[in-house]
């Protein structure tokens, strides 16, 4: 069976992909010559035009956004395009440089594979022999493999695309063939590159290869999805960054001419299926290591997907060697719509965190600076030895509600896992814990309204998605309502509570009967307002409004789901569980409840 692709014909994957990155770039434009001749240039520029050294570059598809996503002013004026994993024709490469050459010649930038050199090389000499100037480089940037290498040499890899936007931004500046092909050479001969991959490539319209199984990674692989020099048990990106880097820099081969003491720009290159988060991870543990380990100074990071093989999942990574002439040409502008914005300026020698802005409280001259062991400052107030009745009863049902939602971790994910994403528990565990932890620290007990305060700070800091921030809102709008009381009356918790429902459905969107955690709340309000309004105890009250959260989210099964994640799932699928989130709000408000009851009539409990 062959691999997934979202594509139509196989064969047409090319002229398709470049007729699309023009329609999508203005200042690009391709040669009418398909299916033959695949050749992306500046749609500004013409061989009567050009006033500047034209340089180009090339080879087989497969390895976008290279070379064609770098051609704009200060870096390629044409990329010359193969079939996928195939050196372009020498017609191909003929016909770019006939179309962008003007007086001052053109550079050829050619990574190092055999059919690459053959090809560009014959262009090179048929196009002199017509009259133009034409100087070639070859980039061989490969470190995986032991020289020496016979005629073959060290392949081309990632750092091309560096030696590319040497080479451009030299021209744009108006230097000679011969400078500009100087300047090219020169940064060649200062990068080296190691891959690493998860998984093989699919060619279109080819079965992928089970070559790589579950749990081993291939080191130092090509970019054509030719086996590696090795293949190893999977390992933690910081071990296998430090083995590339060391095998890159090895003193004993010397592949690249860096010492203890030299700048290097540092290149993070995915391959095709790495997601951005895992080469920024990558990218974090290159710097230190190669700022502690191997005594460089890194000037420059570079980190995304540069040049990939398919959908290769793993990465690569570049190390050059850097001056003031390569930082010059690698910060010059460019109009190449893949080369990377923002990278560029001087690093610091070390990044400090900037530090979080303290929050305001009304009560700011009781406040004193507290710092948790694993988070950031938050504000503390210094608990009193002695509890007020009130605060007796806060941190009984504070600790119930929280023990409640962690006991249910794993039931609220089952139902989470069938109706959302399956991780309700989870955050919900998440913040019940912090709450616990806070608890004991910093929340002032005898003061309801900033108790209610603190516990959404403590919500906010750790519990992530929807869940947080609306528990979050729900704590502040109570926390709005009870201020300024410094005893908190049952009614006074009944408006709390109100406050709290109004503005969640006001920033969440729901309301009754949308499958929510206001499902729970709602009727609970109703309920405990009705008992209190009537004169009941307001302990029953609270117990009964309890009862009736719970009935309130067991309801939700024969509810059509509104808001959140539930809305993608398909009715009979809802009604075989509650919503989670309904569950988790009833369970807790639930054990607070009867927390409080074993608290007040220990006898009756």
């Amino acid at each position: 069976m062959s691999g997934k692709k979202l594509i139509n014909d196989p064969n047409d994957v090319v002229t398709e992909f470049i007729e699309g990155l023009v329609e999508t770039y203005p200042g690009l434009q391709y040669l009418d010559g398909f299916p033959q001749i695949k050749v992306v240039l500046r749609a500004d520029v013409s061989t009567t035009t050009n006033d500047k050294v034209a340089v180009v570059s090339g080879g087989g598809s497969g390895h976008e956004p290279a070379h064609s996503g770098y051609v704009g002013a200060g870096m390629l004026t044409a990329a010359i395009c193969g079939d996928v994993f195939t050196s372009p024709p020498v017609d191909s490469i003929l016909a770019g440089i006939r179309a962008v050459t003007g007086p001052k010649g053109c550079l050829l930038i050619v990574m190092n594979y055999t059919g690459d050199r053959l090809n560009f090389g014959l262009a090179a000499e048929q196009a002199k022999s017509e009259g133009y100037k034409v100087e070639m480089v070859i980039v061989g940037d490969d470190c995986a493999l032991p020289p020496p290498r016979g005629v073959a040499g060290r392949r081309g890899l990632a750092g091309t695309v560096l030696v590319s936007k040497v080479a451009g931004a030299a021209a744009d500046a108006g230097l000679s063939l011969a400078d500009v092909a100087t300047e090219a050479k020169r940064a060649s001969e200062m990068v080296g590159t190691m891959g690493v991959a998860l998984s093989v490539c699919t060619l279109p319209g080819q079965v992928t290869s089970d070559r790589l199984g579950p749990g081993l990674m291939e080191l130092g692989l090509g970019i054509h999805g030719e086996p590696g020099a090795a293949v190893a048990d999977l390992q933690p990106v910081g071990v296998v960054v430090s083995h590339v880097l060391k095998q890159i820099l090895s003193k004993e081969i010397q592949y690249v001419p860096i010492t203890r003491g030299s700048r290097v720009v540092l290149m993070i290159n995915g391959l095709g299926a790495t997601p951005i988060m895992d080469l920024m991870i990558a990218a974090q543990k290159a710097v230190p290591e190669l700022q502690l380990e191997h005594g460089l100074a890194v000037d420059r990071v570079y980190t995304g997907s540069f040049m990939t093989s398919l959908d290769m999942a793993g990465f690569s990574i570049t190390v050059m060697k850097s001056g003031p002439t390569i930082l010059q040409r690698l910060d010059a502008p460019t109009k190449a719509p893949y080369w990377p914005v923002g990278a560029e300026g001087d690093r610091p020698p070390a990044k400090i965190p900037v530090p979080v802005p303290p929050p305001c409280s009304s009560r700011s001259n009781e406040l004193q600076p507290c710092f948790t062991e694993r988070f950031f400052c938050i504000k503390m107030i210094i608990q009193p030895q002695e509890l007020s009745e009130q605060g007796c009863i806060l941190e009984v049902a504070i600790q119930a509600a929280a023990d409640e939602i962690i006991n249910l971790r794993d039931k609220l994910n089952e139902w989470d896992s069938k109706v959302g994403d399956g991780d309700c528990g989870t955050i919900m565990h998440r913040g019940a814990t912090a709450v616990l932890e806070d608890m004991k620290k910093c929340y002032p007990l005898n003061d309801a309204a900033e108790t209610v305060n603190e516990i959404g700070a403590s919500i906010g800091r750790v519990m992530g998605g929807t869940s947080g921030i609306l528990y979050d809102i729900f704590c502040k709008a109570a926390y709005t309502s009870l201020k300024g009381s410094p005893i908190i009356t049952s009614k006074q918790w009944a408006s709390a509570l109100e406050a709290s429902i109004t503005a969640v459905s006001k920033y969440g969107g729901a309301s009754a009967g949308y499958r929510t955690m206001l499902d729970a709340f709602i009727p609970a309000l109703t309920v405990l307002k009705e008992k209190l309004d009537a004169g009941d105890d307001p302990l029953t009250a609270f117990l009964l409004s309890s009862e009736a959260a719970m009935n309130g989210a067991e309801s939700t099964k024969d509810m059509h789901a509104q808001a959140g994640w539930s809305t993608y799932i398909a009715a009979d699928l809802l009604s075989l569980v509650p919503d989670p989130g309904a569950m988790a709000a009833a369970a807790w408000y639930r054990a607070a409840a009867l927390a409080v009851k074993k608290k007040l009539q220990p006898s009756e409990s």
